[in-house]
């Protein structure tokens, strides 16, 4: 059960009554405008208190919301666009999107990790895991990029890469692997944006950029706190401390330079105005890539290196016992 559904029921409920009472407005000749102000403030303060002061664990639930805006919708929004499928090898994954559009008047090409919005788009997508060859599709695209110049842009939202045992034994971690070291080589600008979940290798695989961006309610991590749970406690009931210790929402990230902006969501969640969300992300991207085009291959390349070497750097304080 997703946490935020549970904690937003009686706001919905509010604002589902707000709403009746606006009908009742327009289509009665009795003012109920007192009692409208009166229940939108009310509304405004129980939003307040359940999405003020979120915990880790309920920003994950967030950033799974089923509304929450999906890469397809970020895409959908850009100029043009144009789908390209397979990875010329063994098939096409739609857990994948990829292919070229314009951002503005600015030509790009595009890859995003896509969930479903109900169950049976849901198990097209495979709940937005992609397999091997979505991956290898994914460097495809990037070559693409590469070849005709242009910036590439990606959206990550995954819960992580396909664990089944025919991913595996196609090859899942070369893919990522080869994923990874493509990206890292690129010869062209590259935006990454965080939008929803950024789960483990599944995420990292799309994520190596010269400037990464996320939403304030996304979440990024080398694993799920499910996952990490299981691993480190050999029990997944404690997930919830998991999501504390992993240090996976935006403003921990942005504090340890593994991303490089955050784009705020309104009170309550990006899926409360994905209109202006997207309109925001895509801002920031365009804005990104104006400054990332002016480098020369060489130097971008170089930037991004330096980049993923400073993730982690650290100062170690040795006690001196021959001081004594």
């Amino acid at each position: 059960m997703n946490v935020i559904i549970e904690l937003e029921k009686p706001l919905l409920e509010l604002e589902a009554k707000i709403a009746d009472l606006k009908k009742l407005n327009e289509t009665q000749r009795v003012d109920f405008s007192e009692e409208i102000a009166a229940l939108e403030d009310k509304a405004r303060q129980l939003k307040q208190e359940i999405f003020g002061n979120l915990t880790p664990w309920q920003r994950v639930h967030l950033a799974r919301h089923p509304r929450r805006p999906l890469a397809l919708d970020y895409i959908s929004a850009l100029s043009g666009f144009t789908e390209l499928h397979g990875d010329r090898l063994y098939r096409d994954d739609p857990a994948i999107v990829a292919g070229y559009a314009y951002l503005g008047d600015l030509p790009i090409f595009v890859i995003g990790e896509q969930k479903g919005r109900d169950t049976k788009d849901n198990l097209y997508r495979n709940f937005g895991m992609p397999h091997p060859e979505g991956y290898r599709k994914a460097q495809r695209i990037m070559r693409l990029a590469e070849k005709f110049h242009r910036p590439l842009v990606t959206f990550i939202d995954t819960p992580g890469a396909y664990p089944g045992i025919g991913a595996e034994e196609r090859g899942q971690s070369e893919a990522i692997a080869s994923a990874l070291k493509v990206a890292a080589g690129l010869r062209t600008p590259i935006v990454v944006n965080v939008i929803g979940e950024g789960g483990s290798g599944g995420a990292l695989a799309i994520g190596i950029g010269d400037h990464i961006i996320m939403l304030q309610h996304a979440i990024y991590s080398v694993a799920s706190p499910e996952a990490a749970a299981s691993i480190l406690w050999r029990d997944a009931g404690r997930a919830e401390e998991a999501a504390q210790r992993l240090r996976l929402t935006s403003d921990e990230l942005f504090e340890f330079g593994i991303i490089d902006e955050i784009v705020p969501e309104p009170l309550g969640g990006a899926h409360r105005d994905p209109e202006r969300i997207i309109a925001d992300t895509l801002g920031a991207t365009r804005r990104a890539l104006e400054r990332l085009v002016r480098l020369a291959p060489e130097e971008l390349v170089d930037r991004r290196y330096e980049k993923f070497r400073r993730i982690g750097s650290h100062v170690e304080l040795a006690h001196d016992s021959a001081a004594r």
